[in-house]
């Protein structure tokens, strides 16, 4: 069965440069019950390197199995404020699971000689965190992430299952070799 996996750099996420060229991704924004984490790093749009992006998370690694229930997992790195966040949220007796999020993730054409969205959003995702057992799928690293120093930065990953409505993901081969997929099912009222 297929599926999207991709390895993310998250040294080239950090500190573009412009003759290296690997996958990266970026969490745009998240939203986890009624909390939003602060799109507070500040990284270079790899379609348009003159240009800053503010993220969530610098992406390591991105997992889909293209099926419209399945989970979107993620794993990244989050700055010091989003990691507190995430942990009082762990922390506290989390009863709002529901997950508002955007995301990109980019590879390289060499055809085309450029980078290109290999998996995106247009619009909000809704989703809800998965659950591993009686625990929620979303972990934080305790120590700091020694991969790029500056800024403090801190090893995280996410599970989330999409909510019984339809909505579109963007899965993409190449420059211009776009597929949309569906990611969740949606159930009469």
């Amino acid at each position: 069965m297929a599926e999207f996996n991709k390895h993310c750099d998250i040294y080239q996420g950090y500190n573009y440069k412009k003759d290296r060229q690997t996958p990266v991704g970026f969490i745009t924004s998240l939203k986890i019950g009624d909390k939003d984490l602060a799109a507070d790093q500040t990284v270079k749009d790899p379609l348009n390197p003159e240009d800053d992006l503010k993220v969530v998370a610098v992406l390591s690694g991105a997992l889909w199995q293209l099926g419209p229930t399945d989970a979107l997992y993620f794993s990244g790195q989050v700055s010091v404020a989003s990691k507190q966040r995430c942990q009082e949220l762990l922390f506290k007796s989390l009863t709002k699971v529901e997950v508002v999020f955007q995301f990109s993730v980019y590879d390289y054409d060499p055809i085309a000689k450029k980078y290109f969205k290999c998996l995106t959003v247009d619009a909000d995702m809704k989703g809800i965190l998965e659950k591993n057992g009686d625990d929620l799928n979303l972990a934080l690293a305790e120590d700091k992430s020694t991969e790029v120093q500056s800024p403090e930065n801190y090893a995280f990953q996410i599970g989330i299952k999409p909510q019984p409505e339809s909505q579109n993901i963007t899965v993409a081969v190449a420059d211009q070799k776009n597929i949309v997929k569906g990611w969740g099912v949606a159930v009469a009222a």
